[in-house]
């Protein structure tokens, strides 16, 4: 068995300064391309068996820095749909809703083409993209690698390990890290979590 690498891009200003970013298709700070180079010989030092990649361009650029050139582009890895959140960070939603929490409430409704999502919905993309990948885990072919952005991370680790979506909750996730799931007496496990060397 082969075991799941998930990283999260770089940072960008919107990270940077803790605003929701889904749809919004940020650069990389200066800072964020630094962080995705420096992974550079932690993913060199294993085998790869396969790469995919969010649509989005800070995800693009921080698979091709860190040396994992020509991902394939799925958009189930991108995150979670912020819908009315987008651009607004916990503190501002905060002031109108006291208590949100994402990962139990979800997101007010955004425009048409950004509904937002319930975790419910993202526990379900997250649910397809472990599917497609469980037959490249199995055959233990090398690493399958995920870049992608943090909240929908965090819920497939959950998902991975058997959890709940919400309990997504429990896993930070830094920009320009890596997190690891391989198994342990047949049994998914974290083996490694906001690692930049292992």
């Amino acid at each position: 068995m082969s075991d799941l690498l998930l990283v999260r891009h770089g940072e960008t200003a919107w990270s940077l300064t803790g605003q929701h970013t889904s749809w919004t298709d940020l650069r990389l700070t200066a800072d964020g391309e630094e962080q995705a180079r420096a992974l550079r010989p932690l993913l060199s030092g294993r085998k790869t068996g396969a790469v995919f990649a969010s649509p989005m361009t800070r995800a693009l650029r921080t698979a091709e820095l860190a040396g994992l050139p020509d991902p394939t582009v799925d958009p189930d890895l991108r995150e979670w749909d912020y819908g009315g959140y987008e651009g607004v960070t916990t503190a501002e939603i905060h002031r109108t809703r006291p208590g949100w929490f994402l990962f139990r409430d979800g997101v007010e409704a955004g425009p048409a083409d950004h509904p937002g999502e319930s975790p419910a919905q993202v526990g379900a993309r997250a649910d397809r993209v472990l599917a497609r990948i469980a037959p490249l885990l199995e055959t233990g072919g090398g690493d399958v690698v995920l870049v992608g952005h943090a909240h929908f991370l965090r819920v497939l680790a959950a998902r991975r390990l058997g959890l709940d979506p919400s309990a997504g909750a429990h896993f930070t996730f830094e920009t320009g890290a890596v997190g690891v799931l391989g198994t342990e007496h047949g049994r998914p496990a974290v083996v490694a979590w906001n690692a930049r060397s292992l």
